[in-house]
């Protein structure tokens, strides 16, 4: 069968649009006093998240993430309005695990990976568990935190497994005689 030709009316439709980015600093503050976060850049935690860049988008759909393609943060601006303040800190320690990785050559999106079995998230996620212990975080909050809508019981529990967070235990019901 063959494709019919369809004759497009004359418009312009662009291909590359240049990015808008923010620095990291400008509106993530103190980050680089942060313990942990020291702790993932070392003694060039300054240099590093005063060069970071951010791009910002607005969108119900998504959280953070780092940009596969140059290693900027990119931020949900919904999720900033509308998200657990620790829970949004977590995230960006979480996220700046994954900037230190793509400095390191590292591929974010390790082929032949699940998500909850994938090195860099494993790294990326046992740093913000532990800082999330650190500030009094339990294991039942933790596994909570670690709740995605893209992973079922199944991942979470293995992503739990994998970064040391006890899965909290169903409660049992009575037994009938």
């Amino acid at each position: 069968m063959m494709a019919s030709k369809v004759k497009l009316p004359n418009v312009v439709i662009p291909k590359n649009i240049r990015l808008h980015y923010e620095r990291f600093l400008d509106h993530f503050k103190s980050f680089e006093n942060v313990d942990a976060v020291r702790g993932i850049f070392g003694p060039r935690t300054k240099s590093v998240l005063r060069g970071l860049k951010v791009e910002f988008f607005s969108s119900k759909w998504g959280y953070m993430g780092v940009n596969d393609e140059d290693g900027h943060l990119v931020v949900s601006t919904h999720y900033l309005r509308t998200g657990n303040r620790r829970d949004i800190y977590l995230d960006v320690v979480h996220e700046l695990v994954h900037v230190r990785q793509f400095r390191e050559g590292k591929q974010l999106f390790p082929e032949g990976f699940n998500y909850p079995d994938a090195p860099t998230e494993i790294e990326a996620y046992k740093v913000c568990i532990a800082e999330g212990r650190r500030l009094g975080m339990t294991d039942r909050e933790l596994f909570k935190y670690l709740k995605v809508e893209w992973m079922d019981q199944g991942e979470l529990h293995r992503l739990a497994r994998n970064v040391g967070v006890k899965a909290p235990t169903k409660p049992r019901g009575r037994r009938k005689r």
